[in-house]
C-alpha cells in the first residue's frame, strides 16, 4: 500500500486544474441561496456517511437542529468567505477535533506564484502565545527581536480580544475539552486571521510592551532584503579560500553526518528547531529529558534507540518526556516510543470502528482527488477492495478495520525503561500524544504535569480522512474514518487526561524565562 500512494502522490502532483481565474471568480462571486443550503445537505450527508462516531458527544437530535438552523440564517446570497463564517461553528459542534473546514483561498497564476515566492509577510514570522486571557508575541523568526513578550491589542481596528472569541467557535476540541481552544487560537492565530481577511500585503498591528503602545506596520517583503541589509554592512567581499582535497573530504563528512543528524531528529526549517531533542537535567544532570515537538518527520527509530541505550548505560533513574504543544502525528512512532516505556505486555489500540469495509477506497475516489489519480484507483481497485475487505469485519452490526499491527499483544522492548517518568502535557497535547499518554495514565507509569490534553482520554476519529469539496462554495470538509483507541477507558466520556499536578503559566514566568512545570518535577526529583 506504501508503493500505491507514492504513485498516487505522484500522479497528483502531475494532475491538471481548473483555470484559476474560473476558480477565483467561482468563489469571490456571491452564491445563491439554494445552492448554499444544498452545500450544508452535501455537508451533513457526507458526515452521516463516513464519521463513525458521528454523535458520540453531540446527540442526533442536536445536530440535526444545528444543522437546520444554519440553512434558516442563509437568507442572502453570500460569498465563500462569509459562508465559511457560518459553517465553520457548526462543523465545530460535531466536537470532534480531527473534523475541520478548510478555508479556501485564492489562487495564483504561475507567473504570480513564482512573484510570491519572492515575497513574505513579515507578520507570519511570529509566534503566539495565550496567558492569562490575553494574546502576546511568543517568538519572532524576522529580524524584529525586540517585539517578542509584547501583548497585541488590535489588528488594524479590529479588537484581538474579539477576533480570538470568534476564531475559538471555527474549530474544535475532541468532546467537551476546552484547554485546546486557548492554546490551538494561539498557535493558529496568524492562518485564522488570513482566513478572516484573506490575501494580505499589509496589516497595522497595535501591540503593548510595558505600559506603552507601538502599533507596527507589517508588510509583504522581498526576502532578498535581509540579505542584501547584511551583504551592505561589508562592502568589500572576501574571495573565498580554496581548500584542498582533505578540506573538501571533511566537510562532505561534516555535511553527511548534519544530513544523519536532522533527520534522525527531525529538523523544523522555520524556526531552526529539532522535533525530537535529548538532554539531561538537574542539578547534578541526572535527569533526561525528552521534548517531541510532534510524532511526524524525521528517523524516530534510530533517536529512540540511542536514547534509551543511554539511559541504560547509565542507569538513569528519571524521565521527563515533554509532550506540550505537541499536535500528534504517527501512530507507528508512538506504539515504537511506548514500547520503551511499558513494564507489561500490551495491546496498543482496539479494532478501529469504521463506516465502510473499503474505507481506503473511499479516500482514493474522493471529488478533491485528481482524475488521474482515481483512473489509477479504478485499475487497482480489485487489490485495494480486496486488501480493504481482508483487513474489516462486521461484529454486532458495525464494522471495524483490524489494524493487526497495533491490536496483537506486544512486549517491551529489550532496554525498556525502568525508572520513574514525568510527563508535561498541555491543551495542545492532541492525537497522537494523549493516545500515548492514555496508555501511560492507565497503567499509572507516570506522573502527569501540567494541564489537560486537548485530545480525549478515550481516543479520537482520525487514521485516515476523506476531504470532501462542497460543489458551490468550493470549502473542503476534513472527515476522520477510523475510531482510533486504547482498550482503556475512562468516564465520563469526552474529556482529555488530567494532570496529577496542575500548573498552568503565567506572563511573568515567560518574563522571568522560568518553565513552571519543568521546574516542579526537578524540584519534586532533587527532594
Amino acid at each position: 500500500m506504501k508503493h500505491f500512494f507514492i504513485l498516487i502522490l505522484i500522479s497528483f502532483c502531475f494532475s491538471s486544474c481548473n483555470s484559476v481565474k474560473k476558480y477565483n471568480e467561482q468563489v469571490s462571486k456571491l452564491h445563491s441561496v439554494e445552492h448554499l443550503k444544498e452545500d450544508v445537505d452535501k455537508l451533513y450527508n457526507q458526515l452521516k456517511k463516513h464519521h463513525p462516531k458521528l454523535y458520540q458527544y453531540t446527540t442526533e437530535n442536536d445536530l440535526n437542529n444545528k444543522f437546520d438552523s444554519l440553512k434558516q440564517t442563509i437568507n442572502k446570497p453570500l460569498s465563500t468567505r462569509a459562508f465559511y463564517k457560518k459553517i465553520a461553528p457548526v462543523v465545530s459542534y460535531v466536537k470532534q477535533g480531527h473534523v475541520s473546514t478548510g478555508y479556501t483561498v485564492k489562487r495564483f497564476t504561475k507567473k504570480e506564484m513564482k512573484k510570491l515566492k519572492k515575497q513574505k509577510l513579515d507578520f507570519y514570522n511570529l509566534d503566539f502565545e495565550f496567558l492569562d486571557d490575553k494574546l502576546w508575541v511568543k517568538n519572532n523568526y524576522g529580524n524584529d527581536s525586540t517585539i517578542i513578550g509584547s501583548e497585541i491589542i488590535k489588528i488594524e481596528d479590529d479588537s484581538v480580544s474579539n477576533l480570538i472569541e470568534t476564531y475559538k467557535t471555527r474549530f474544535a476540541s475532541d468532546g467537551f475539552n476546552t484547554t485546546l481552544h486557548n492554546r490551538y487560537v494561539a498557535k493558529g492565530f496568524s492562518v485564522f486571521y488570513t482566513r478572516d481577511k484573506g490575501f494580505l500585503d499589509s496589516l497595522s498591528v497595535t501591540l503593548k510592551q510595558n505600559d506603552s503602545l507601538l502599533v507596527k506596520k507589517f508588510k509583504r517583503i522581498k526576502k532578498e532584503e535581509n540579505k542584501e541589509l547584511n551583504d551592505s554592512i561589508s562592502t568589500k567581499k572576501e574571495k573565498p579560500l580554496k581548500l584542498t582535497k582533505t578540506e573538501k573530504q571533511t566537510k562532505r563528512i561534516a555535511k553527511r553526518k548534519r544530513k544523519k543528524y536532522n533527520k534522525k531528529h527531525g529538523f523544523i526549517t522555520k524556526s531552526k528547531t529539532y522535533t525530537r531533542n535529548f538532554e539531561f537535567k538537574g542539578v547534578d544532570s541526572t535527569v533526561a529529558y525528552v521534548k517531541i515537538r510532534s510524532f511526524t518527520n524525521g528517523n524516530y527509530k534510530k533517536f529512540y534507540k540511542e536514547v534509551f541505550k543511554t539511559l541504560d548505560s547509565l542507569k538513569t533513574q528519571n524521565l521527563v518526556i515533554d509532550l506540550r504543544d505537541n499536535g500528534g502525528g504517527r501512530i507507528s512512532e508512538i506504539d515504537y516510543l511506548y514500547s520503551y516505556l511499558t513494564l507489561t505486555d500490551y495491546q496498543f489500540l482496539n479494532p478501529s470502528e469504521v463506516n465502510s469495509r473499503v474505507p481506503f477506497f473511499k479516500v482514493l475516489m474522493s471529488n478533491t482527488m485528481p482524475n488521474t489519480a482515481k483512473v489509477v484507483s479504478g485499475i487497482l481497485s480489485p487489490f485495494i477492495v480486496t486488501h480493504n475487505f481482508l483487513n474489516t469485519y462486521k461484529n454486532d452490526g458495525k464494522i471495524y478495520y483490524k489494524f493487526k499491527k497495533y491490536t496483537k499483544t506486544k512486549s517491551p522492548k529489550a532496554l525498556h525503561f525502568t525508572g520513574n517518568i514525568y510527563v508535561l502535557i498541555n491543551g495542545n497535547s492532541f492525537s497522537a500524544s494523549s493516545l500515548i499518554s492514555t496508555h501511560l495514565k492507565a497503567n499509572n507509569r507516570a506522573i502527569f504535569v501540567g494541564e489537560e490534553t486537548g485530545g480525549a482520554y478515550n481516543g479520537c476519529v482520525a487514521g485516515i480522512y476523506k476531504v470532501y469539496q462542497l460543489p458551490t462554495s468550493k470549502l473542503k470538509i476534513r472527515i476522520g474514518m477510523m475510531q482510533i483507541e486504547a482498550p482503556q477507558k475512562q468516564q465520563p466520556d469526552g474529556f482529555g487526561i488530567k494532570p496529577d499536578v496542575q500548573i498552568i503559566p503565567t506572563k511573568n514566568d515567560r518574563k522571568l524565562d522560568k518553565d513552571p512545570e519543568l521546574e516542579w518535577v526537578l524540584n519534586k526529583i532533587a527532594s
